[in-house]
């Protein structure tokens, strides 16, 4: 009845809508990998990045080879 979905993963993105974009803190580093809609300009949290193996696995599991870093 209350039961709580398991989020569902996507091993893909709209290559023509969206592009990959790495949401940076200005004011304690965090870091954010997801995808931002082209014409909307919404963001699309995927995944917390803390260090360079996350990083690698996002690409990795997106086929992404360069994300822009956005502030």
């Amino acid at each position: 009845m209350f039961w709580k979905k398991a989020p569902t993963q996507k091993n893909s993105y709209d290559k023509e809508n969206q592009i990959p974009i790495l949401k940076c803190s200005i004011c304690n580093g965090e870091q954010v990998a997801g995808f931002k809609d082209i014409h909307t300009g919404k963001f699309e949290e995927i995944m917390f990045i803390k260090n360079s193996i996350d990083l690698e696995e996002f690409k990795q599991k997106y086929g992404v080879e360069a994300l822009e870093k956005e502030y």
